[in-house]
């Protein structure tokens, strides 16, 4: 039975129930067919009839959002691993970019970006780079280490520089000489910070070599029920963990992103056994920042994510319309940025602390302070990394 074809919905309800169609799939909930409610035949008819079949479906797809994610049911599900070949490409302008999702509306710290590599091999559902690229295609510039060697940066000047913004920074290792560049580049520039995130544990290039202090190389953490579910084909959260523990063993700074933070049942929980297990294997001296962040969608990454139909719970959430963008209530927000930040009081003195992409109005009730523009944000962050970096 067509249900959407049987009854007389509108144009308009009809996108709106195919969208709980497949997110009913995804959260692996029953069926839009299994949750048919047969009662509501008997009381009406006609037009009145896909009212309320409509009216149904949109309170049970808002009643299961409105409940506690739980993974246990994801327990069984098999994750088929992608397959993915490269290619190289031509990419227009000098190689320097700014943060794709800077934004007036949020904080931002205005990072700079290297992006030698467009598209990512792992598979994170929530992630942004699926709606910009051929997943299954990764595209490396030809011209990464000329636009490198061409690029001229003031020398009196700081600079905050990622090279993780449209790919992960260590995944692909030195593939096509890209380390060997960007190693040559912060050199040549000790006034860059030159950052490499990443969620791999492939840093065998960064043991076997001198690593410029000015590199900095920090992880995306999560726990290991979302890493399981959401985050796939990407190292495991010991296996992160330990790499930046051999990487600070070294000498290197290294920073943790806790973004995105998702709940679920039991989620503060598991966080704070991550924060105390990093407080508890490494120094304030070795830690550069510890950043924050959450789910944060816009409406071409929803319907990405709803086309692949992928068992993924990330949307099975209460959204907020927060500067045009789909993310938890600033309430649920305040709840777990505060718990994260509280959470490392012995660091907050040493350690940076930020938020990535949120609300002005959140870094008060987290932090106790707030920047007046993005650009405070951006001389307060370069200067606490510059100095960290001078004394190790």
């Amino acid at each position: 039975m067509d249900i959407l074809e049987k009854y007389n919905f509108t144009v308009s309800q009809k996108k709106i129930l195919n969208d709980i169609k497949k997110d009913l799939i995804m959260w692996n909930e029953k069926s839009f067919e299994e949750s048919f409610p047969y009662s509501l035949e008997e009381k009406y008819q006609s037009k009145q009839l896909s009212k309320k079949i409509f009216e149904y479906y949109v309170k049970l797809h808002n009643d299961l959002k409105n409940k506690p994610n739980d993974y246990d049911d994801f327990k069984n599900i098999k994750y088929d691993s992608r397959k993915y070949s490269f290619k190289t490409i031509t990419k227009d302008g000098f190689g320097l970019g700014t943060c794709p999702v800077a934004s007036e509306g949020t904080r931002c710290c205005n990072l700079l970006t290297l992006d030698a590599v467009e598209s990512c091999g792992f598979d994170c559902s929530y992630c942004s780079i699926q709606s910009f690229y051929n997943q299954n295609q990764i595209g490396i510039d030809k011209d990464f280490k000329q636009k490198l060697q061409n690029l001229e940066l003031d020398k009196d000047k700081i600079y905050h520089i990622g090279t993780g913004q449209s790919s992960d920074s260590l995944l692909w290792g030195n593939r096509d000489g890209i380390l060997d560049a960007l190693f040559e580049f912060a050199r040549k520039y000790p006034n860059v910070i030159l950052e490499f995130k990443t969620k791999s544990n492939n840093i065998k290039y960064l043991l076997e070599n001198d690593v410029p202090k000015n590199i900095i190389c920090t992880w995306s953490l999560n726990t290991q029920t979302i890493i399981d579910n959401e985050e796939h084909l990407t190292a495991s959260l010991d296996e992160r963990i330990n790499s930046a523990r051999a990487l600070a063993n070294k000498g290197v700074l290294v920073g943790f992103h806790f973004h995105p933070i998702v709940v679920y049942k039991n989620y503060l929980d598991e966080y704070k056994k991550i924060y105390d297990r990093l407080l508890d294997q490494f120094s304030s001296d070795e830690v550069v920042l510890i950043s924050m962040g959450t789910l944060t969608f816009i409406k071409p990454v929803i319907k990405k994510l709803r086309d692949r139909v992928l068992k993924t719970k990330i949307l099975q959430m209460p959204f907020e319309t927060i500067n045009g963008k789909q993310s938890y209530t600033i309430e649920q927000k305040k709840e777990m940025f505060k718990h994260c930040y509280d959470s490392f009081k012995p660091w907050h003195k040493k350690v940076y602390f930020y938020m990535c992409m949120e609300a002005h109005s959140l870094w008060k009730d987290v932090f106790g302070y707030e920047y007046c523009s993005n650009n405070q944000f951006e001389d307060f962050m370069l200067r606490n990394y510059m100095d960290k970096i001078r004394l190790n």
